[in-house]
């Protein structure tokens, strides 16, 4: 009898604290060349690892064209069981939410990465690579999309965001985690416990040739008159505004949305929830959705960039942007 053909892991380096080390002439932390980080793993033994490195890169300077790499770079893979992104995590909810947006494989993608450097006590960057590695291998991952694992949670890449600067446990978002990876005792082969608590459900993929829009994000405050929004307006072909609660805004917002033909989507900067477009008073949600905005449904407004992004490089028009947030087709 033949031995079963082992398992064959994508590791995909791009930066990032998990791949971080301080500079020996002090100026700070940088991220380095990927280390082998997959070498010594417990459970990882038997596993084939194929390593790539598109980019070494502090998440502040990842953008949407290096997400861009690194979808063409996954859709290209083959003969592989499962792809592990290790990733600065500033911006790693962009990157897993842009894959899910424009990423159909048959196999698991996970990201992950680390709240501590590899040169501090009790990294994390280690054992999260271990959890997202055995996510990405089990059958179990299949047919979910990109997901996030990081403290042992795993997060579908529609909710996941970073709830923390600097704390290990640093992702979360509403709902929670869609399941959960325990370690046991460690022996060849891991000894992993991995449950899902959520089935898969229905993705919706936009792939344009090349990213050709330019979106732009503003945050609403109390007092905010839109002082930027003309500006901003006249660069972009298309706004995302991060609103007040349920998706208000002040009055003299109105009749700059009204006046314009681009899309403005309406998004909220509270941590979690819907746009409801209740209030009438003028810059209430209901008001601003009769001016022509979008509702972002309940997408913050980074994700809700991202979305915009590609729809607009599709050449969609504003009701059809409509369309895709009003209906969730994300």
């Amino acid at each position: 009898m033949s031995s079963p053909r082992p398992q064959t892991l994508a590791l995909i380096h791009t930066g990032g604290t998990i791949a971080s080390r301080p500079d020996p002439g002090g100026a700070g932390v940088t991220p380095q060349q990927a280390p082998e980080l997959a070498a010594h793993l417990p459970g990882l033994e038997d596993v084939q690892v194929q390593t790539y490195q598109p980019f070494t890169l502090p998440s502040p300077h990842v953008t949407p064209r290096h997400m861009l790499q690194l979808a063409h770079l996954i859709g290209g893979l083959e003969g592989v069981d499962g792809a592990v992104i290790t990733h600065g995590t500033d911006t790693l909810e962009e990157t897993a939410f842009f894959l899910h947006l424009t990423l159909e494989r048959p196999f698991p993608v996970v990201l992950t990465g680390s709240m501590r450097h590899a040169g501090e006590l009790s990294g994390d960057g280690p054992g999260n690579l271990r959890d997202a590695a055995q996510v990405a291998l089990s059958p179990q991952s299949a047919g979910r999309g990109p997901l996030v694992v990081f403290g042992g949670d795993i997060f579908d890449a529609r909710t996941v965001t970073k709830v923390h600067t600097s704390a290990v446990d640093a992702f979360g978002g509403y709902p929670g985690p869609i399941g959960r990876i325990d370690q046991g005792p460690v022996q060849r082969g891991g000894g992993a416990a991995l449950r899902y608590f959520a089935g898969p459900e229905r993705r919706h993929l936009y792939q344009p040739p090349t990213l050709s829009a330019h979106v732009e994000v503003l945050y609403a405050y109390a007092g905010w008159q839109g002082e930027g929004f003309t500006e901003a307006e006249a660069r972009a072909d298309g706004l995302v505004i991060a609103a007040l609660g349920t998706g208000n805004l002040p009055a003299e917002l109105l009749p700059l949305i009204e006046a314009t033909k681009k899309p403005v989507v309406i998004a909220t900067r509270t941590h979690a929830g819907p746009i409801l477009p209740l209030y009438g008073y003028a810059g209430g949600g209901a008001t601003l959705s009769r001016a022509g905005a979008v509702p972002a449904s309940f997408l913050n407004a980074h994700k809700a960039r991202l979305l915009l992004l590609l729809l607009l490089s599709l050449g969609l028009e504003r009701e059809e942007v409509r369309r895709v947030f009003s209906d969730g087709l994300f």
